[in-house]
């Protein structure tokens, strides 16, 4: 029986003058005060002693004597000198931890400092309250026998068609499954889950929704052509958000908001208890649209400004009202205009902040709000509400990358109407700080912080007392869209809804790409959802449940567009 070669590192000969006595306790030591300091006052401490013995500066890639107390830099060579006069031929490196061997002249590794290191790592960002920002993957029995039986890798090619996965429709689940194909192509939603990055926090982990997205981009990434049935996932979602429950056919856009607010509350070990999303929609006389529906929601009543309602429906309740999703408070108190009060992967991914400027009319005094959101609601030409035209007008002139055709609208059109001064009106007075007395104003929304994902919403299913109906208004959409002159650092450059582009405007920090498009096709009492996604540049599929079909870019730009799902092309690291 041929005995089985086992091949490790040969590791440095020599550790072993340093492996003597409490060497684990004092290497440990070294890693809490020196390197990862975990503490304010660990830091302090750091920062203080921490310098050349011999020229004083803190820089130059500090080492640490591992022998004795001595600190050196690299750069200069002081380190190597003590180790030189002094025999001591082991130092750690007090940026990342590294131990430097002079002898070797080498950084060297060996598993028992690797282990210690990264114990005390996890410690620090414990303490630092940041949690683990990175864990290593160590194969369990099972994987490594799976490995051992299953030797080949799987080769990603531009015609790769791992990942496109069709889904059966369980009635009337067409709204449910375009959001699903949405979601498992955002790129850095499935980096997450194929990396076995969520970590379940829930009391009972068959009730996570989140790890039942983790199984699920499992199954779309597994190279089955099958198509995948979500029961699960469909019953994970009536369970914690009821007022999607049953089989008649909903809003994929209210499945989205549903899902996002599911998958961020489990993410923190929330459980999804009390009232549904919907049911405090209703509470408050508000409810969210039906495109296919069969009952007439109620007008939506205008909404004290601040109040949970307009927070909840994202909205200034009267007509002309620009809209967006607003987030809900935090249960711990946390301030809903910090965007990043939380960072679980969902709001790392799509949640934005959303600057509100409302100003007074007789002392110009600014009052500025930010709140976070998931999407931006825009309202479209053919709706009750008015919408003044912001084009150009020159036949065949490009803006945003887009083909502006005379009397085509155009998602820049949508933009720059959301984001364009808005008087408020006799009837919506505010109480200025300034004046001391109510006072008309005019409020203007702008972007403060754009999401890694932005997700806009056509506003195309229009309810109100008089009137229930689909607007099919085309709407041009680009493959890359500059949100520049949306943001609020942009705001000095706008004039009258308008954007003049500044000279130096080079920069691609607000650049986008689309990777998804939700369409409905039919009228409000009955349609369909299908939704376009892009596979690889310039590669898209068209999924209508369990049918996959390639798709041009013009089937993409010519469809009529619901929900647009556009990610950034570059990422800053935070």
């Amino acid at each position: 029986m041929d005995a089985e070669l086992v091949v490790t590192p040969p590791g440095c000969a020599h550790l072993g003058s340093f492996k003597v006595d409490n060497w684990k306790q004092n290497l440990r030591a070294i890693y809490q005060c020196f390197v990862w300091s975990g503490s304010a006052e660990a830091r302090k401490r750091k920062a203080k002693s921490c310098v050349c013995h011999v020229c004083g500066v803190h820089l130059n890639r500090l080492h640490s004597c591992l022998h004795c107390v001595f600190f050196g830099c690299f750069t200069k060579k002081h380190i190597h000198e003590h180790a030189k006069a002094k025999r001591h031929n082991l130092a750690i490196e007090l940026m990342y931890g590294g131990i430097y061997c002079f002898l070797c002249q080498d950084y060297i590794y060996d598993k028992d400092i690797e282990i210690i290191a990264k114990e005390e790592q996890r410690k620090a960002w414990k303490m630092q309250g940041v949690g683990e920002k990175f864990s290593t993957w160590e194969p369990t029995k099972r994987e490594l026998e799976l490995l051992k039986h299953n030797p080949k890798r799987r080769k990603i090619t531009s015609n790769c068609t791992i990942g496109l996965r069709g889904l059966i429709n369980l009635g009337n689940t067409c709204f449910m499954n375009c959001i699903v194909q949405a979601l498992t192509h955002t790129p850095l939603l499935r980096d997450f889950f194929l990396s076995d990055r969520h970590r379940c926090e829930m009391q009972s982990p068959g009730s996570c929704l989140v790890c039942e997205m983790s199984s699920l981009f499992q199954e779309f990434y597994s190279g089955h052509r099958s198509p995948h049935i979500p029961y699960k996932l469909l019953h994970l979602v009536w369970t914690h958000a009821r007022h999607l429950a049953g089989y008649e056919q909903q809003d994929a856009h209210e499945f989205l908001i549903a899902a996002l607010d599911v998958l961020h509350r489990h993410c923190k070990g929330e459980h999804c208890t009390g009232r549904s999303k919907g049911e405090k929609l209703k509470a408050h006389g508000v409810s969210l649209p039906r495109p296919c529906g069969n009952l007439d929601p109620p007008a939506a009543p205008a909404l004290p400004l601040g109040s949970a309602a307009w927070q909840w429906a994202g909205c200034l309740g009267g007509p002309g009202s620009q809209s967006h999703r607003l987030l809900p408070g935090d249960d711990n108190g946390k301030k809903a205009n910090n965007p990043n009060h939380c960072n679980c992967i969902i709001d790392q991914i799509f949640t934005g902040g959303l600057q509100s400027d409302v100003t007074c009319q007789v002392c110009h005094g600014v009052s500025t709000t930010i709140d976070p959101f998931w999407d931006i609601s825009l309202d479209l030409p053919g709706s009750s509400t008015p919408f003044w035209p912001l084009s150009p007008g020159s036949e065949g002139s490009v803006v945003n990358g887009e083909s502006h055709a005379s009397g085509t609208t155009t998602l820049t059109d949508c933009l720059r109407r959301f984001t364009r001064p808005e008087h408020l009106g006799s009837s919506a007075k505010i109480k200025c700080s300034g004046c001391h007395s109510y006072q008309e104003s005019t409020k203007q929304l702008t972007m403060k912080k754009l999401p890694i994902v932005a997700c806009f919403h056509l506003k195309r299913f229009e309810h109100s007392a008089k009137l229930r109906r689909k607007i099919t208004t085309y709407v041009s959409f680009p493959l890359e869209l500059d949100m520049t002159p949306f943001m609020a650092s942009s705001k000095e450059n706008r004039m009258n809804g308008q954007y003049q582009q500044p000279v130096d405007s080079l920069s691609n920090d607000n650049k986008y790409s689309l990777f998804a498009v939700v369409n409905h096709q039919g009228t409000l009492e009955s349609g369909h959802y299908t939704s376009f996604i892009r596979q690889h540049k310039d590669q898209w599929f068209k999924c209508d449940d369990a049918i996959i079909t390639k798709a041009g870019i013009a089937d993409v730009l010519d469809s009529e567009g619901y929900l647009l799902f556009y990610h950034k092309q570059f990422l800053e690291y935070e």
